[in-house]
């Protein structure tokens, strides 16, 4: 079976993308996190004092994390029909969230690191929680027992490590900078709430167990998006304190699937739209998408280090890296920051299920 293969093909059943498609997908991506982390603990990295090492910097942040930040603006920017659709969206919301992330950082950046760390949290919980949805969507689940149950299940997950998080502040690791999280939650806020966090998803595992006794078929996608967005969180939130183990787990599970999503709804879109920039490059397959967002993802990291950071010279080089006043970051670091936050907001728009995005209705199927 061919990378190509593998993106496009469709089994029956309730799948997104096909049964083989969504097993590597979510269930792949959730394995590659707690293979890398063996391979952590045989090299000492889940010591939280342990630096990311900068294979896991490239493979993981730059690779999948700022890569699928920059497939948005694949999705959108580089589609002409796309952005004729819906014109004061897409040249609108850049705008607002640059003046809002100037006047935050002009306040402190710590505000705006602040802020941008909580629209990011809100995204990747919202995005599991998405996936949840899809899937009852495309099996035709109606039951309003499992709704409740399913909804609670995911949004355990992913709150509760996020609960025990600030309880336990400071951490080994960070969501952006030192400080981003707000301090002084009680640690007996995170004891309070273990409880309910396992009741409730023994209650969602109970169900599935109730559903196969009885005969009654189950939503396996469903279940394994569950299944690894409780293990990778739990895991490299709650039960490790290490910037390494939570990179590993917290950006796959999160990029991947989103790398799937956007190149299958890209394929959609060239069918109708074949002269646009964007079928013009995934005429060339998979790869070139996945070349054409890293390549992206390392020009934004360059200029971040260059302007900003100044911590990656061995990479990035040492010369033509300026150090900006005051003011010029306050510019400059919310226009960096721009492709995240765009996405973050977009995000909203881009992947409901309703009337304005047909197009993701019938590639979906639901």
């Amino acid at each position: 079976m061919t990378l190509a293969s593998v993106f496009v093909e469709r089994d029956q059943g309730p799948w997104l993308f096909g049964r083989t498609t969504d097993l590597c997908v979510f269930g792949g991506s959730a394995a590659l996190s707690f293979a890398l982390l063996g391979v952590g603990a045989a090299l000492g990295l889940l010591d939280g004092r342990a630096a990311v090492p900068a294979w896991t910097w490239l493979a993981c942040v730059v690779a999948v994390d700022v890569a699928h930040v920059w497939s948005t603006a694949f999705r959108v920017y580089l589609d002409g029909r796309e952005i004729r659709r819906r014109p004061l969206l897409y040249a609108g919301l850049p705008a607002l969230c640059y003046l809002l992330g100037v006047m935050a950082y002009a306040l402190s950046p710590l505000a705006f690191w602040r802020a941008l760390a909580y629209v990011a949290v809100f995204h990747f919980v919202r995005q599991q929680y998405g996936w949840v949805a899809l899937y009852r969507r495309r099996a035709g689940e109606t039951s309003a027992i499992d709704r409740v149950i399913d909804t609670a299940a995911i949004y355990a997950a992913t709150l509760y490590p996020l609960v025990y998080w600030h309880a336990h502040l400071p951490r080994r690791f960070t969501w952006f900078v030192d400080g981003d999280f707000v301090a002084g939650l009680a640690a007996r806020a995170s004891e309070l709430g273990a409880p309910l966090y396992w009741a409730v998803l023994a209650a969602f595992a109970a169900r599935q167990i109730w559903l196969v006794t009885a005969g009654r078929s189950v939503n396996v996608g469903k279940i394994v998006v569950v299944a690894t967005t409780w293990a990778c969180w739990y895991v490299g939130i709650v039960a490790l304190d290490s910037d390494y183990a939570f990179t590993v787990t917290n950006v796959l599970i999160h990029g991947v699937p989103y790398f799937v999503l956007t190149y299958r709804y890209g394929r959609a879109s060239a069918g109708r739209a074949p002269r646009s920039i964007s079928a013009r490059i995934l005429r060339h397959g998979a790869g070139a998408f996945a070349a054409f967002v890293l390549v992206l993802a390392l020009a934004e990291e360059a200029a971040w280090d260059r302007l900003v950071w100044h911590e990656r010279s061995w990479l990035f080089g040492a010369s033509g890296s300026v150090d900006l006043s005051a003011l010029a970051l306050t510019l400059a670091v919310p226009l960096l920051a721009l492709p995240q936050a765009v996405h973050y907001a977009l995000d909203g728009f881009l992947w409901k299920v309703r009337g304005e995005n047909p197009m993701l209705v019938a590639e979906l199927k639901v």
